[in-house]
């Protein structure tokens, strides 16, 4: 089945080449600008009384083949793709949670970019702590990692 999505925006950040993106939002203090479409603009309203919100974006430069066993970036080890957050996907979705630093009309600005200029915005949530947060008794190879 063949799924289309509208960009609602762009996301503009200093990163302009992928192997110097960082590897996650949460490791990053890079700031960035969402520029919404101004026929989506009045959808953000209210949205600066959130500190944090999911940006949904599609990886417009994933261009290396699909592999379903690939090695992540914090691992030397070959593990399934959907065990990993690696960004050659089937689909070239991603997400990020950032910072929201402010807003002027239909401009958001955040830190913790991790994605490249240019990026086409797909859709954005608020972070929620109550629905966000999960305690966790397992996190895969990237546990075994973490104690290497």
């Amino acid at each position: 089945m063949e799924i289309k999505f509208t960009s609602i925006g762009v996301i503009h950040t200093p990163i302009y080449d992928k192997a110097k993106s960082p590897i996650q939002a949460a490791r990053s203090e890079i700031e960035g600008t969402v520029e919404v479409l101004p026929e989506y603009a009045e959808g953000l309203e209210g949205i600066e009384d959130f500190s944090h919100i999911f940006l949904l974006y599609t990886w417009h430069q994933a261009d290396s083949p699909l592999a379903l066993k690939v090695k992540p970036y914090l691992d030397d080890q070959e593990h399934g793709l959907f065990t990993t957050r690696f960004p050659v996907r089937p689909n070239s979705l991603g997400f990020s949670v950032v910072r929201l630093l402010g807003r002027e009309g239909n401009l958001l600005h955040f830190r913790g970019a991790d994605m490249l200029d240019g990026t086409p915005l797909l859709d954005i949530k608020p972070y929620l702590p109550d629905f966000d947060v999960f305690t966790v008794s397992r996190i895969g190879w990237y546990q075994q990692r973490k104690f290497k």
